[in-house]
């Protein structure tokens, strides 16, 4: 035997491939039109039997509307996560996610309307805040915003120290509460590397280590000069602990006196004139001394070889 046409089922369409003939025991499915879903546990599909007819078939498809909103605080509670058939004037209920805590009165529940619509629920979850960030030794915490759930802290070092851990954190949920998502970090001191020795010198009461700002003071040996800066002193670049500049050296001392160069001057074997110097009047007798030019003096003197005393304009009378 053979069945006859496919019944008609309201809102459905049936799966047959084109098939126009239906043995005993064929089996043929119905899908609901577009917009339509399924109705639970109504049959979707009819079979052929021995009588040459179909089995009984009735409406499965109806309006139904399209999953629930998704809710950043709240989601469906586990029973209504995976109904697909949802007609005019069913109501779904929410619950807080993790990190967020309930508002009472609040309801969390939304309908479906006739137009196929969900209504919107009350916010009924807030946001957990995270414990209160304590202060980091030699260091600051910046709060961008607030310490809720999802927010975002930021660590930072003062200048000589550097970061020992993450640079931020956020508050995330954990467990039944929240609680921040890093292990906080510590601020540890920056060193810079041993300062340079010199030749002929030495480091005042040298440091085992030297951190930020602290000085390096170098002294000479005895019987050397220092050339250069007698202190540098610990400075810190990205991090990096550096010295503020080179350090000095120490140079032999030179002898006190510097030797100038030699000058040689030749005269010729002639007779020197002598420098012309104000007008003086000398009166001296006939003898072999010769007057030295002074300021306007008179002087008498014997025939003897005997140098005037100079004195201050005078007049000398001799016997």
């Amino acid at each position: 035997g053979d069945c006859g046409p496919l019944p008609v089922v309201p809102l459905a369409k049936p799966v047959s491939g084109g098939s126009t003939s239906f043995p005993k025991d064929t089996k043929v499915e119905y899908r609901c039109d577009p917009g339509f879903v399924k109705v639970p546990n109504l049959p979707n599909a009819v079979v052929c039997l021995s009588n040459n007819k179909w089995t009984d078939i009735k409406q499965f498809c109806n309006r139904s509307c399209d999953v629930p909103p998704r809710l950043i605080y709240a989601a469906l509670k586990e029973i209504y996560i995976k109904m697909n058939y949802l007609p005019p004037g069913s109501v779904v209920e929410y619950e807080c996610r993790p990190g967020f805590r309930r508002l009472y009165p609040l309801v969390g529940k939304s309908t479906c309307l006739e137009n196929l619509t969900w209504t919107a629920p009350d916010e009924f979850c807030e946001k957990k805040s995270c414990p209160t960030p304590r202060e980091i030794e030699n260091g600051h915490i910046n709060v961008a915003t607030d310490i809720l759930m999802g927010s975002q802290i930021f660590f930072s070092c003062d200048v000589g120290y550097r970061l020992q851990g993450v640079a931020s954190t956020f508050c995330m949920a954990v467990e039944n509460g929240v609680d921040w998502s890093d292990a906080f970090p510590v601020c540890t001191k920056i060193l810079c590397p041993e300062p340079p020795h010199i030749k002929n010198g030495q480091i005042i009461n040298e440091r085992d280590t030297y951190e930020y700002r602290q000085v390096v003071t170098y002294e000479c040996d005895r019987g050397f000069a220092m050339v250069g800066e007698k202190q540098i002193f610990c400075t810190v670049t990205d991090d990096t602990g550096e010295w503020s500049g080179p350090p000095p050296e120490c140079k032999g001392m030179e002898d006190p006196v510097t030797p100038q160069k030699t000058t040689t001057v030749n005269v010729p074997a002639t007779r020197v004139q002598p420098t012309p110097q104000k007008t003086s009047t000398v009166n001296v007798p006939a003898t072999g001394i010769q007057p030295t030019p002074q300021k306007h003096t008179t002087v008498n003197s014997p025939a003897t070889r005997v140098r005037p005393t100079l004195q201050k304009p005078t007049t000398v009378n001799a016997p």
